[in-house]
């Protein structure tokens, strides 16, 4: 077993830290460990996002810089490239949510095209990123996923998302980078992975581009994966995954009372950690056929996976394992992995400040809700505050 002390050490987990930003980042999850505080935060600043309130220039200073690579890519590549220096690569997600117009999709599908191209030449970038309702109106994802009959107009829609998939997907293949596909609510989700499996029996033929994501707070995920390894297997293509346990639990609990099915959501935290190390652990058995990319900041499993790669003999640096995390959180497990030579990339979103609030408050609300999250990042800076005043 590894010695469970590796993600101990701050003086790497913090290295790209000065003393600033790390007071920073212990004032915003001081901030963020009060839950009345984040509801009130999130409201209060939607509000006078909305009503155009010189606010940005706050936001930008505390939450956004702490969590964001900046407001286009070209802010990204100073961290892109100290990252790199310290063996962590970057996944620049360009984190515009909840858009409705066909000129907005277009622009988003256009900019994560430039970028999967851009990322061939720039080996810190070994991945792109898109989010399947940020190519499409929402509704169509649902309509589709329940078959519900669609109108011309809808019909035309739903083939230009198709169009976006492909030629975003035809880029990846082109430019040989990995694609990574979000997970999205579950009421649109099977519409997303059916597009997604269309793209992997296109550009997955001699190694996987495509990869799709796996909420495994889901409990049907495991059987979904299995499923598709055995059409994969049939039809001769292979399959990427990025395996997380998911964004929207209250969201999928909530709807699921108040439509009155079975929530789609595991029964535990137990339940969940355990269906995500299971469906990890298929993954790491079928190597030959599938890849994977852990979005994790669980300790335990990020330990697990590692004991496994060594039971099995797999190098830390087989191209077919990849760890992540996201920008400004879980640094004490990402900067310990790249130190030790494993893969492991930073999600680092950007975009208008405007446009990456529905992203930003998501992450705040996340880190209220995860028990445990907040208080072990706490912890680790108030260690490395004091390592410092030493």
């Amino acid at each position: 077993m590894t010695s469970n002390s590796l993600f101990d050490n701050t003086e790497t987990a913090f290295q790209l830290k000065s003393n600033s930003e790390l007071e920073r980042a212990y004032f915003l999850f001081k901030m963020i460990s009060k839950e009345p505080l984040v509801k009130i935060g999130a409201a209060a600043t939607k509000f006078a996002l909305n009503i155009n309130l010189p606010v940005e220039g706050l936001i930008r200073a505390t939450v956004f810089d702490h969590f964001c690579g900046g407001i286009n890519e070209r802010d990204c590549m100073s961290t892109v490239d100290s990252l790199f220096d310290v063996g962590v690569s970057a996944v620049l997600d360009y984190s515009v949510e909840g858009k409705e117009a066909e000129v907005q999709f277009d622009a988003t599908a256009n900019k994560v095209g430039e970028l999967t191209e851009f990322a061939q030449n720039k080996e810190a970038m070994p991945f792109s990123v898109f989010k399947p309702s940020g190519l499409g109106r929402f509704s169509i994802w649902q309509k589709v996923t329940e078959k519900q009959p669609l109108t011309a107009n809808e019909k035309a829609q739903w083939e230009r998302i198709e169009k976006r998939y492909d030629a975003i997907s035809k880029i990846a293949h082109d430019s040989k980078i990995s694609l990574l596909i979000d997970g999205e609510e579950s009421w649109i989700q099977d519409a997303a992975d059916d597009l997604c499996e269309k793209m992997m029996e296109k550009y997955n033929k001699v190694r996987p581009i495509v990869f799709n994501t796996l909420q495994c707070y889901r409990w049907d995920r495991l059987d979904y994966l299995k499923g598709l390894h055995q059409r994969a297997k049939a039809k001769g293509f292979k399959l990427g995954f990025k395996v997380v346990r998911g964004a929207y639990m209250e969201k999928e609990n909530d709807r699921a009372i108040e439509k009155g099915y079975k929530t789609p959501i595991c029964e535990s935290k137990k339940a969940t950690d355990d269906n995500f190390n299971e469906v990890m652990k298929y993954i790491i058995d079928n190597l030959e056929d599938i890849e994977l990319f852990i979005g994790t900041h669980n300790e335990s499993s990020t330990y697990l996976a590692i004991d496994i790669m060594k039971e099995k003999g797999i190098a830390k640096s087989d191209s077919r394992i990849w760890f992540g995390q996201l920008y400004g959180m879980s640094d004490h497990i990402t900067f310990n992995l790249g130190a030790e030579g494993y893969n492991v990339a930073k999600y680092l979103p950007f975009g208008p400040v405007k446009d990456v609030m529905p992203y930003l408050i998501r992450r705040a609300e996340e880190n209220t809700s995860v028990a445990g999250q907040t208080s072990r990042e706490l912890t680790l800076l108030k260690k490395e505050k004091a390592r410092r005043k030493l």
